[in-house]
């Protein structure tokens, strides 16, 4: 980085500006000082300041720092954005790194992104590249994936203050969906702020260890999520809706915001239609009703989870079994009695033999007429060893056998998906949000035949999804035909006759 050459004495009114109350409880007024608006000379000298959204979040952030003023707990800020494209959001999170960074000492800044690609090769570079026209570039240390703070600096403030700035750094941090937990591990008493680019497409399991991040009860708690509204699932999504009154919410429409070119927004706006999904996450800002490629539609879920249980104790009661072994992915157990899931289970961390417990359990509970374990994977065991233990009722289904139907579904797994999605018509599902982000977070892939295939787990991982656990574990329940028995309620002693199921399960 460019360095630059300060005398004592005005290294010492730097530091005094940019750690006055003016300048370190404004972030407005830091951006404003700190970068060079309008010199000549500059990339800057066309410009002369952020733009309207970008200088009224600023004054959010201001705002909340006053209001915590003397107290004694502090409350945290948590800001959502969701915009249409290029609106400046990189700028803005660069400037909120290097706020943190300048003016409170030793504390910590975590920047993570959707994918590795956007955070090492979009994101981060941006904040390096705002760094180094900042007016204390030389304040800092920018290494591969971080900023520090330069030696000298650090040893000032650690002898004159008697300042630990050991954790005085900004770090561009990947994650895991596989292992979550491995993104935890951030504590600052001297401030932590986290930011998200592109949220949209972070996994909920990261949002939920984030929360652990803000544990100490310090001023200098923030979280910011940034991203276009392209999923209409998920954390970032819930925060918007189920979860807004837990975050501070902005919805940006790109066409309101000033030196862009509007002309892009009016092509994709005459290209797709005003009322596309191109339009509503490009330039509105606004989550899509539907994706265009949505298997599963959110509206066919609410509904399905408003309605109220048909209760029919003809029908038979099926359960299905999505196994998995440790990871982020979690064995789910559905039991479903023909129009209504009267139970889902989900277990994390466990081992075949006791994956084939909990199945026993199960089974003892609801006496069903089929069991249905999907057999891939460490299902394969997990259907061996029930047989072994004489559950005749236990059948496995492999999710690439071929569909009794090949010409409309490419393999069983989509033919189940496909019965699945007819049942939501009339079904009754629990108000379960994960159920919900497992069943319309699948897109279909069809073929150049026009045969119908579900995106693959491995593409939802490259998404940032996961796995749609749930989901699966009810559509296998639709399987193999099975035909109701004649029933006694042992409370009334009324006699219920045979009815035949479809292979649907209705």
């Amino acid at each position: 980085m460019q360095s630059t050459k300060f005398s004592a004495e005005d290294e010492t009114t730097l530091m005094a500006q940019l750690w006055s109350p003016r300048i370190k409880n404004d972030p407005l007024a830091f951006v404003m000082f700190a970068f060079p608006w309008g010199q000549q000379g500059t990339p800057l000298h066309k410009f002369t300041g952020p733009r309207v959204w970008q200088r009224k979040l600023l004054q959010q952030l201001a705002d909340h720092i006053k209001e915590n003023d003397g107290k004694l707990d502090f409350e945290m800020f948590r800001k959502v954005v969701s915009s249409g494209r290029g609106i400046g959001k990189s700028a803005l999170v660069s400037w909120l790194v290097l706020w943190m960074l300048t003016t409170r000492i030793g504390s910590t800044t975590i920047v993570s992104a959707n994918t590795e690609a956007q955070l090492t090769t979009k994101t981060w570079p941006e904040v390096t590249k705002w760094a180094s026209m900042a007016i204390n570039r030389h304040w800092f240390e920018p290494i591969a994936t971080r900023i520090t703070m330069a030696k000298w600096l650090t040893t000032l403030v650690e002898q004159d203050l008697n300042r630990d700035t050991r954790l005085w750094a900004a770090h561009a941090q990947l994650w895991s969906a596989e292992n979550p937990d491995a993104y935890a591990g951030t504590h600052n008493y001297d401030g932590v702020m986290v930011i998200f680019d592109e949220a949209s497409g972070i996994p909920d399991a990261i949002w939920s260890v984030t929360d652990g991040f803000f544990t100490e009860n310090t001023p200098d708690r923030f979280w910011f999520a940034f991203s276009n509204p392209r999923r209409n699932t998920g954390y970032f999504y819930e925060a918007f809706h189920a979860r807004r009154a837990f975050w501070s919410t902005t919805i940006v429409d790109a066409r309101t915001v000033e030196g862009t070119d509007q002309k892009v927004y009016e092509r994709i706006i005459d290209e797709y239609g005003a009322d596309s999904p191109q339009a509503h996450v490009e330039v509105y800002g606004v989550f899509p009703s539907e994706s265009d490629d949505q298997f599963i539609s959110s509206t066919l879920v609410d509904d399905a989870m408003e309605r109220t249980p048909t209760k029919d104790l003809t029908a038979p009661i099926i359960i299905g079994v999505d196994p998995a072994r440790f990871g982020s992915d979690a064995t789910v157990i559905a039991v479903r009695r023909g129009r209504d899931i009267i139970s889902i289970r989900r277990h994390r961390g466990a081992d075949t033999m006791e994956v084939v417990g909990r199945v026993i359990e199960a089974i003892e509970e609801h006496s069903p007429a089929l069991v249905v374990v999907d057999e891939g994977g460490v299902g394969g065991g997990v259907v061996d060893r029930l047989k072994e233990q004489r559950y005749k009722q236990v059948r496995g289904v492999n999710f690439g056998m071929r569909s009794r139907q090949p010409l409309m579904w490419g393999n069983k797994r989509a033919e189940m998906w496909g019965a699945m999605r007819d049942w939501l018509k009339t079904a009754s599902i629990p108000a379960d949000r994960l159920l919900k982000s497992d069943l319309i977070s699948p897109l279909v892939k069809p073929d150049s035949r026009g045969t119908m295939f579900l995106e693959s787990k491995k593409d939802m991982r490259a998404r940032g999804l996961q796995s749609p656990d749930a989901a699966d574990a009810i559509c296998v329940t639709f399987a193999f035909p099975v035909a109701s028995t004649a029933r006694v309620d042992k409370t009334t002693q009324r006699h219920y006759a045979p009815t035949q199921s479809s292979w649907m399960g209705s």
